[in-house]
């Protein structure tokens, strides 16, 4: 009885302690990215003092809050969609975070919440075309001493970060915001392969008075460094 009595303690401590540390790690994301939308409106409106009267108003940069957990920021024929999840993630035994020192002291340091980066085409929303691609370009990880990094595939070293030293700041957000942007205008939209799309429906044909069912995407790198955390 006496096990059982230790086990069921055992349990309780560890869900308070866990509870306790993935709301704290969710608070931490959900100010981030309140942070963030305010770094994105400033955007809008640097941008747009550096832009009028250079380019036609419609490709003017614009910043749109949609919600809680999504914001989009419009630029050119580009669109930048933040999303932030509303859960919080371990990582595995074999990422590179579980070897650092910081999170060896302190495993719940590894307990992360997660912004992604997504980029589409603007003309995908406008057109409502439903099956045109997006891609994740950026993740953004805070964790519940609001540190940070930002995974993807490395194309630059302009932004490598210190997991155990970088904390969460405006000025950190704005780079991370105007790398991505600058990574996915540099993408041009490259034309599908002939084979790809030789065929198309009567109902593609029918509705593309609408919107178009063909598939449409860029294909983007990726400007961050998931390797060096």
């Amino acid at each position: 009885m006496s096990e059982e009595k230790e086990f069921r303690n055992s349990v309780v401590e560890t869900y308070i302690l866990k509870s306790t540390i993935k709301q704290q790690v969710y608070d931490n994301t959900l100010q981030t990215f309140v942070i963030l939308k305010k770094v994105l409106k400033q955007l809008e409106k640097d941008y747009i003092k550096l832009l009028k009267g250079k380019v036609p108003d419609k490709y003017l940069p614009k910043f749109r809050d949609r919600g809680a957990f999504e914001a989009e920021f419009n630029v050119g024929g580009d669109i930048l969609i933040f999303s932030m999840h509303t859960n919080v993630f371990e990582f595995d035994n074999q990422h590179p975070i579980r070897k650092m020192k910081y999170v060896e002291e302190d495993i719940s340091r590894s307990y992360c919440g997660i912004i992604n980066i997504y980029n589409f085409l603007s003309d995908s929303f406008r057109y409502n075309r439903l099956n045109d691609l997006g891609y994740l370009i950026a993740r953004i990880f805070v964790n519940k001493e609001k540190h940070f990094f930002v995974e993807g595939k490395r194309q630059s070293d302009e932004l490598l970060k210190d997991f155990a030293v970088d904390a969460i700041s405006p000025g950190f957000l704005r780079q991370i915001v105007e790398i991505a942007i600058q990574y996915s205008v540099q993408f041009d939209l490259l034309a599908p392969p002939y084979d790809q799309v030789k065929i198309a429906t009567v109902d593609q044909m029918a509705q593309k008075m609408h919107f178009s069912k063909i598939k449409t995407g860029k294909r983007l790198g990726f400007s961050f460094n998931a390797d060096d955390v």
